[in-house]
């Protein structure tokens, strides 16, 4: 706030330039010009879209100079997307240190509740699915808002499919063909088309995690490729390995890591942690002790990795409170310690794929040679 002058006439007689002397006129009209010849004026400061721009800026998207290290990639990414406290909370995390993530939208979440009998599973009764639907028309409009804020900060959005079979809910996503892949692909992308006022284009969506981390993944790429679709995060490997091209789709390992609170090897997703912890209980008194034991491991494997084969660390997530949102605070915590590391870099999986492909393909077989990391 400015502090105005005191109102109020200057003290004393006023004075005239003739009673100043010319010596003493001379000194003074030179100091002015002296000092105005010499003012620099400072820049202005940077407009909004100046200072996005510069955050969007990717430095380390370019070729690997000889004998150079990789960037140690961190992805994390987070199954369903749809809760908008956790967008509102990880969206400004991320601006903060410069990380981009990627939500894994279920389709279903676009769709109101009184719209749920557009949406037939494969194989399944109309209107069912075991997530539930998008809820009231505002909380859809919310999603809609949130996922578009996403986008225009450079996040990535992937599918999580639909109905969420998991094995037990026959016929689940591990047996479905090609062609049940395909119609609930179909209808993903026919809800992100009706949305209203999304801007997730067919094009922006990349790549998926199946629900469960299930699927015969021969039946399910070819779905993938025929869409344009070029990559996927759901299949299972023994430590932290680099993505592999299977069938024209990168396969980006959810890893399997020892949790060292456990002497546990357990995949490296919340929920599989807090079945580890004690069979996927609510016990908010164990909040604390699930927050230090989850970010424990992700610290590991962040350890692991940067001193191993550099292999880009997949985070599986979920936008839960489990636990007393144990998880999620872990999550956030890894994020904001780990994305401001030297040669480190919080990326998208479309990101690590447009890496990938500047490299030297020998350059990158070295390395994919390199024993998976282990924690």
């Amino acid at each position: 706030m400015r502090d105005d002058a005191p109102n109020g006439q200057l003290g004393g007689p006023r004075r005239r330039w003739g009673d100043i002397s010319l010596a003493a006129a001379l000194t003074i009209t030179f100091t002015v010009l002296v000092v105005i010849g010499t003012y620099q004026p400072e820049p202005p400061p940077a407009t909004a879209a100046a200072q996005a721009a510069k955050k969007d800026e990717k430095p380390w998207l370019r070729k690997l100079a000889p004998g150079e290290k990789p960037p140690q990639f961190v992805l994390f990414s987070f199954d369903g997307a749809g809760s908008h406290s956790h967008w509102q909370r990880v969206l400004p995390l991320a601006d903060r240190v410069n990380a981009k993530i990627t939500g894994f939208l279920s389709g279903t979440y676009l769709l109101t509740d009184l719209q749920r009998t557009a949406y037939t599973g494969p194989g399944h009764p109309q209107g069912h699915t075991e997530i539930g639907f998008g809820g009231t028309e505002q909380e859809v409009r919310t999603r809609v808002a949130d996922i578009n804020e996403a986008l225009e900060r450079g996040h990535e959005i992937g599918t999580h499919y639909n109905g969420h079979f998991c094995k037990g809910s026959e016929p689940s996503v591990g047996r479905w063909t090609t062609e049940q892949w395909t119609v609930e692909l179909d209808q993903f992308y026919e809800y992100v088309r009706e949305a209203p006022g999304l801007q997730l284009t067919q094009d922006r969506i990349k790549g998926g995690r199946t629900p469960c981390l299930e699927g015969k993944f021969d039946q399910l790429f070819p779905a993938l490729l025929a869409r344009g679709m070029t990559y996927d995060s759901s299949r299972l490997t023994n430590g932290i390995a680099w993505p592999s091209l299977e069938n024209g789709v990168w396969e980006f390992w959810m890893p399997i890591v020892r949790v060292p609170a456990m002497e546990k090897r357990v995949v490296l997703m919340d929920y599989n942690l807090w079945y580890a912890l004690n069979k996927a209980k609510e016990a908010p008194n164990r909040t604390a002790e699930f927050t230090k034991v989850t970010l424990d491991t992700y610290r590991a494997a962040y350890d692991a990795a940067l001193a191993g084969n550099r292999a880009p660390l997949v985070i599986g997530n979920h936008f839960n409170e489990w636990a007393g949102g144990a998880f999620s605070s872990a999550t956030e915590q890894f994020m904001a310690e780990t994305c401001v590391k030297p040669d480190t870099v919080c990326a998208t999986y479309s990101d690590v794929i447009q890496w990938m492909e500047l490299q030297d393909p020998v350059v990158l077989d070295t390395y994919r040679k390199l024993p998976n990391a282990q924690t």
